[in-house]
């Protein structure tokens, strides 16, 4: 989709975005801009919109799961990160098993079936990554069922990977016995489920501590066009998305959605090793190679790293 503009020669974006603290105030209006109209599409929940991000580039501005976009650029998607992230999380929070199913230790996953949305979720990737590198465990030894294929074209799944088919949920059929653990968003509150990393937050603190990053769920792309035509609305691009992040609620934490590369650099080094080591990228790749020189110079005066909190809005399993 080509940007329009208005008689002012206001830019207009169309836009995918969804609604959390640090988007609010961009999203009801409180913060504008003179130079871009930021036109977002009513999407309530954006990961159901991440395959026409990255198969029919329908937006111009776009909210985006980091593990879709690494698989997207290496197929040569024209798309580019700006170093804003919209959430980040501990992913093993959502890694649940019944407290009948005899999962006590995570190393207890070795052979059991544990179902999953999608296999190439960036949720799913730092929860395999963390399983092996602080739990011990073989992910290759777990028998990964899933319900949805990839959000970027023609990716398909180990062959150990089972797609289900059917109506029941990942959460469902963890209920019913028919899964022995899931990744599930967001997790039952059923007093039959229990975390299957007990001292998930310590797990998560640790390897946080150990790599100076975070688990990077979504971040905002753009087509990689504009940066080239459009280099200061670009900027401002960021520019609102930084003064709606500092505009969010005092209650929010900030540390959870930093801005610009050099705050970003150590969690995307990580995602990229995860990406390749799990085989969702054929090949390791650059920094650089994600970002248009005008955007890898974004950058904003933002708090050092304190912590890897989990932000309060929950987009869904993604």
């Amino acid at each position: 989709m080509s940007p329009s503009a208005h008689s002012s020669d206001r830019l207009v974006w169309h836009t995918l975005l969804g609604n959390y603290p640090n988007t609010h105030a961009l999203k009801n209006g409180t913060i504008t801009s003179p130079r871009v109209d930021l036109r977002f599409a009513d999407v309530a929940v954006p990961n159901k919109a991440f395959k026409q991000v990255v198969r029919g580039l329908e937006y111009d501005v776009a909210e985006l799961a980091l593990m879709t976009f690494l698989m997207a650029r290496a197929v040569g998607a024209p798309l580019v990160l700006l170093p804003v992230v919209v959430f980040s999380r501990n992913p093993l929070t959502y890694l649940v098993t019944r407290v009948d199913a005899g999962i006590d230790t995570p190393v207890d996953l070795h052979g059991r079936r544990v179902g999953v949305r999608s296999y190439t979720t960036t949720t799913a990737v730092w929860v395999r990554a963390l399983l092996t590198h602080e739990c011990g465990v073989d992910a290759e030894q777990i028998r990964w069922l899933t319900w949805e294929d990839a959000h970027v074209a023609n990716r398909v799944d180990p062959p150990a990977v089972t797609r289900v088919t059917g109506e029941a949920s990942p959460a469902a059929m963890l209920l019913a016995g028919d899964l022995d653990a899931a990744i599930v968003d967001p997790v039952p509150p059923d007093p039959r489920v229990k975390p299957v990393v007990a001292a998930a937050d310590d797990v998560y603190a640790r390897w946080c501590r150990r790599h100076g990053a975070r688990a990077i769920n979504h971040m905002v792309v753009l087509r990689a066009s504009l940066c080239r035509a459009h280099p200061e609305a670009v900027r401002e691009v960021f520019r609102l998305l930084a003064a709606s992040r500092d505009a969010a609620d005092p209650g929010f934490d900030r540390d959870s959605a930093p801005l610009g590369l050099a705050a970003n650099r150590r969690s995307l080094e990580r995602a990229i090793d995860y990406a390749h080591e799990q085989g969702l990228i054929p090949q390791s790749m650059s920094i650089d190679a994600l970002f248009d020189p005008e955007t890898a110079g974004l950058d904003w005066t933002a708090s050092s790293f304190h912590t890897c909190a989990t932000p309060p809005a929950d987009p869904g399993n993604s």
